[in-house]
């Protein structure tokens, strides 16, 4: 890119996509949830029943009168978006409110669950890759797919008989198997013994996705003319393999933690609720019971822009990765 900085330009225009995409994914996410879902019907269900001219006056204090027009409620909805406000949840509490804390439970589980998962796999793949068919091949091949056939549910009930029979021999609460914190205490390593389970699960079945793909990959370049040439100008095997193959390989798995992440931060719904950590994937189920349409549209923006920070963290590395985006 002439009279510029080619990388600056390109996370620019990168940036501007990410957005658009995220007001798209948005509103689409809003004026489905507002057009299948029925707020009215949570007052039906009150004894006694409230008139009909309530319910209405109710409903559109909160932007949820079904008789309104969809279009004028998306504008309302719009505007208070642009300004920092989700609405008002179908009971009158405030979406900000409520997803604020939930977001941090989420995050703290997400972040830590797929760092740990996304390093280790890549490591592991590495390895099996350097290593083709030889014992550490094999045994992690068998490793990953042993944790991607069980269910989520097995594995996290799983690792909680394992954590229970461990403090039982011990006798000391290692592991700390349900909510976020212990009631009554506020320390950080209380909450550390809360989140090792949650996060092993996650970490788990992130790691063993990671290094079947890394794995693949790292094999397609490792037979590449750049890695011989490396090799044939005087550089070890170690060195030709850490410094050139697997840095390129590493760069379509960044754009995979991107994805992963975003779909991660509502899909934690099994593990959530397992664990008693009421966070955003908890919610979105909740909220979708309970008709409540300003809420999962909430929860949809909060995806929708945990992916686009993820792709950005995502561009940032495929410039370092990429010499050829450094130079376009």
């Amino acid at each position: 890119m002439a009279g510029g900085d080619p990388v600056a330009g390109f996370l620019a225009w990168r940036l501007i996509g990410y957005v658009v995409l995220v007001a798209v994914a948005t509103s689409m996410a809003y004026l489905l949830a507002a057009a299948a879902l029925n707020p009215r019907a949570n007052y039906a269900e009150r004894t006694p029943r409230p008139p009909d001219s309530v319910v209405d006056a109710q409903l559109a204090a909160y932007n949820l009168n079904d008789k309104e027009p969809l279009a004028a409620r998306y504008v309302t909805w719009a505007e208070g978006v642009l300004q920092g406000d989700f609405g008002r949840a179908w009971n009158g509490s405030s979406v900000n409110e409520d997803l604020g804390r939930r977001a941090g439970v989420t995050l703290r589980l997400v972040v830590a669950g797929l760092v740990i998962g996304a390093v280790a796999g890549v490591a592991v793949g590495a390895c099996a890759a350097v290593g083709q068919y030889g014992w550490f091949d094999r045994l992690s091949t068998v490793a990953s797919f042993g944790v991607l056939a069980v269910p989520t549910v097995v594995l996290a009930n799983m690792l909680i008989i394992g954590a229970v029979w461990f403090n039982d021999l011990t006798g000391v609460k290692v592991f700390l198997v349900s909510g976020e914190v212990t009631p009554g205490v506020d320390s950080l390593l209380d909450r550390v013994q809360h989140l090792v389970l949650p996060t092993m699960t996650l970490a788990l079945g992130m790691a063993a996705v990671f290094s079947r793909y890394q794995r693949n990959i790292l094999l397609d370049v490792l037979g590449a003319d750049f890695v011989r040439t490396a090799r044939a100008k005087g550089l070890s095997r170690r060195a030709a393999y850490g410094r050139h193959a697997l840095r390129v390989a590493l760069i379509p798995v960044v754009t995979y933690f991107a994805f992963t992440f975003g779909a991660l931060l509502v899909g934690t719904t099994i593990t959530e609720t397992i664990f008693g950590w009421y966070g955003l994937g908890h919610q979105l189920v909740s909220s979708i019971r309970t008709n409540d349409v300003n809420t999962v549209a909430a929860i949809s923006f909060l995806a929708a822009l945990a992916l686009l920070v993820a792709a950005v963290v995502a561009d940032l590395l495929h410039a370092v990765l990429d010499p050829r985006v450094r130079t376009v």
